[in-house]
This record gives structure tokens, sequence and C-alpha cells, in this order.
């Protein structure tokens, strides 16, 4: 082994790969236990008490940050309970704090092999844009599936400037949590079912 080979980096430490092991590995077990919750107790304990249950829902958005799962059916039941405006902030609010931790995820985790290449494929001509531009983190985030997950990580690894990442993150899921909120509310005003 020479010294080239040190410093372009084709051997690391193995402490190097601690800190994103950690990582997946917490990503890993939140999501186990996500899977495995009855979520009509949960939502229980959100309608009996509902101020605490602006905390705890705010915690479960930060939480749902580091899992694939996706925050939007907790925005649908917050809206059956708090109504559509409450519902707005706290999405709004706890899907920030997911995207901050998904930000720091990313992060943590470096340069992943093979980022670039999945960039390439995104539609709209998102792939041109620089992924610390505004237009990348307001449109990437509106992508169906994984796209907000993909802009958060993407931020952190690519050292997205925080300030620019917050913002655009607060719009974007404002924008969100009012299209799921305002709609959902017009579909219980008209549909005869309730949420658990």
């Amino acid at each position: 082994m020479n010294t080239e080979d040190l410093h372009d980096g084709k051997y690391r430490r193995p402490g190097r790969l601690a800190k994103p092991s950690l990582v997946l590995i917490l990503a890993v077990l939140v999501s186990v236990f996500f899977i495995k919750q009855d979520l009509s107790s949960f939502f229980g304990v959100i309608r009996a008490h509902r101020l605490s249950g602006i905390g705890i829902s705010l915690l479960v958005y930060a939480l749902l940050g580091a899992t694939p799962v996706p925050s939007e059916p907790l925005t649908l039941f917050l809206t059956a309970v708090y109504g559509p405006v409450e519902a707005v902030l706290i999405a709004t609010t706890g899907n920030t704090f997911a995207a901050l931790l998904e930000f720091l995820i990313g992060d943590n985790l470096g340069d992943l092999a093979g980022f670039e290449n999945r960039k390439q494929h995104l539609p709209f001509g998102l792939s041109k844009l620089p992924i610390n531009s505004p237009a990348f983190l307001l449109l990437g985030r509106m992508l169906p599936g994984f796209g907000s997950k993909f802009v958060s990580l993407a931020g952190g690894m690519y050292k997205v400037p925080l300030f620019t990442f917050t913002w655009t993150a607060v719009v974007s899921n404002l924008l969100g949590a009012a299209l799921i909120a305002f709609s959902a509310f017009g579909l219980l005003n008209v549909l005869p079912f309730s949420i658990p």
C-alpha cells in the first residue's frame, strides 16, 4: 500500500463507518417500532390529551423522518382531531423537524456511491439544477414517494446552507400540509365515516 492510496481515499479508517452505521441502525429500529405499534391506542392518546397530543405528534413527525414511513396518514388524523388549520401548523412544524433530522443523517452519511447517478434520473429537468438551489430544494420535495427524504438527505450530503435548506423545507411542508389537510377536511365533511 502506497501513500497515494491513503490520500485518494482507497483505504479508509474502519471508525469512519461507525457513525453512518449507527444512524442506519437507528432508522431500522424506529421503523420496526412504528410497524409493530397498535396505532389505535396511539390515536386514542392524542384524542384524550389534545394539548400534549401536539407535542407527541411533533415527536412522531420527527421520528418518521428517520424511517421510510410517510407522515401523510398522521396529517389526515390530526385534521380530524384538531381541524385543518391546526393540522397544517402541526404538520408543517413536525415535517420541518423531520427534514432537519434527515439533513443531519445525510450530513453524517457523507457522499454515497451512486448518488449522482440517482440524481440524473430525476424528472422535469431537476437533474440539471445544483442541489443547493432553492428551485431544486422546493421542486424536489414535491415529487411523490421519497422526493422529500431524497432532497433532505442530499442537502445534508452536499452541505447545503442550513438557512436555505430550512426555509425551503418550511415552504414546501406548509404547501403540502395545507393540500392534505384541507382536502381531508372537505372529504370528512362529505363522507359518512370517522377516523379511529
